[in-house]
C-alpha cells in the first residue's frame, strides 16, 4: 500500500531496513513477526478493526504491506521493529499447561520463562499430566512447518506403561493401530526396561493427533502411567530437569531450519518428505537409554 502521509520526525522508522523480496508481506505475518501476538491473534486483531495501515483501518486478511514504506499501527500504537528469532528448549513439568495463559489460573509454561524478554510461543503441546521437551520460538513460519502433519517431524517419547508388551503388541504399534479417527502411521518402538509389573518403552511417531501415544498404547491394552517427550526432530531434552530451559545452540537452530527446508523441498518436488529411519534391531532383553548431553540451563522456581 502507498504511504499517504508525509514522513516527519514524529513518524517511526520503517519496520524493515529494506523491503522483503517482492516488496510486500501479509499484514498478519508482519504483526506476528514483531512478537506482539501469534499469527492467529494477529488475524483476530485485523478482523476486529484494531489495525491501521497509513492511517486507514484494514480488516481484510491477506492484505499486503511493504515493511520498508508503510506504517502500521495496532490500537493506535506503531509496531516495533521485528525482533530477531529466538529458540528456547524447556523441560515442561507435569501439571503445567502448555499454553502461555490459562483461564483457570493454572501454572503455564510462561511462568518458567522469567528473564526472557522476547515474546515466544510454544510449538505444539503436551498434556497437562505429561512432561518433557517443548520448543518455544517467535519464528511463526518455522513453528507452522514443524506442526504441519505432512512434514512428518518425528517426536520421541519415553513412557511407562502398565504391564509388559509382547512382541506381537509391539509389532502392531510398529505397523500402525486403528483408532477412532483412523489408522496411525507406523511407529518405532524400543523396549527400555522392566519395573516390577510395569515397563518402560521408547516410541517415535510422526503424527500429532490429540493424546495419540496414550490412545495407541490403550489400543493394545497397556495404559500409559507416565509420559515424557525426549526428542523432537534434531532436538533432544538431554539433562534438562523439569522447569529448566535453555537457548538452542547455533547448530541446533540451523539443524531445525534445515529439517524444515528439506521437508518443504520434498513436498514441492512431489516426494515423500519423511526420512525413514532404520528399524531398531530386536534384541533379547531390554535396551539401555543413551547418556544425555549437558547444556547450561536456567531453572525457575514457581510457587
Amino acid at each position: 500500500m502507498e504511504e499517504k502521509s508525509k514522513r516527519g520526525s514524529h513518524n517511526p522508522l520503517p519496520l524493515a531496513a529494506s523491503p522483503l523480496p517482492g516488496g510486500a508481506v501479509r499484514l498478519q505475518k508482519l504483526i506476528a513477526g514483531t512478537g506482539l501476538a501469534s499469527r492467529r491473534k494477529s488475524e483476530a486483531l485485523i478482523l476486529a478493526g484494531r489495525v491501521t495501515v497509513n492511517g486507514k483501518v484494514v480488516t481484510e486478511l491477506g492484505t499486503k504491506v511493504d515493511p520498508g514504506r508503510d506504517h502500521v499501527k495496532v490500537d493506535g500504537k506503531h509496531l516495533s521493529a521485528a525482533q530477531p528469532f529466538v529458540y528456547l528448549l524447556l523441560h515442561k513439568p507435569k501439571h503445567v499447561m502448555s499454553t502461555l495463559d490459562d483461564p483457570g489460573g493454572r501454572t503455564t509454561v510462561k511462568d518458567y520463562l522469567r528473564g526472557v524478554s522476547v515474546r515466544v510461543f510454544p510449538v505444539g503441546r503436551l498434556d497437562f499430566d505429561s512432561e518433557g521437551l517443548m520448543l518455544l520460538t517467535n519464528n511463526g513460519d518455522l513453528a507452522q512447518a514443524l506442526l504441519h502433519p505432512r512434514y512428518h517431524v518425528p517426536k520421541t517419547y519415553l513412557i511407562k506403561v502398565k504391564g509388559v508388551l509382547s512382541d506381537e503388541e509391539i509389532k502392531k504399534l510398529e505397523q500402525g493401530v486403528r483408532l477412532e479417527d483412523g489408522m496411525t502411521s507406523p511407529a518405532m518402538v524400543k523396549k527400555i526396561r522392566k519395573v516390577e509389573a510395569n515397563s518402560w518403552l521408547e516410541i517415535t511417531i510422526r503424527e500429532g493427533r490429540k493424546h495419540q501415544v496414550k490412545r495407541m498404547l490403550e489400543a493394545v491394552g497397556h495404559p500409559v502411567i507416565k509420559l515424557t517427550r525426549v526428542r523432537m526432530g534434531p532436538l533432544s531434552l538431554g539433562s534438562l530437569e523439569p522447569g529448566e530451559f535453555r537457548f538452542l545452540t547455533d547448530r541446533e537452530a540451523n539443524a531445525l531450519r534445515e529439517l524444515v527446508e528439506q521437508r518443504v523441498a520434498a513436498i514441492e518436488q512431489g516426494a515423500d518428505p519423511m526420512v525413514r529411519q532404520k528399524r531398531p534391531v530386536r534384541r533379547e532383553g531390554w535396551a539401555r537409554p543413551g547418556k544425555a548431553k549437558k547444556y547450561p540451563a536456567k531453572k525457575v522456581q514457581v510457587a
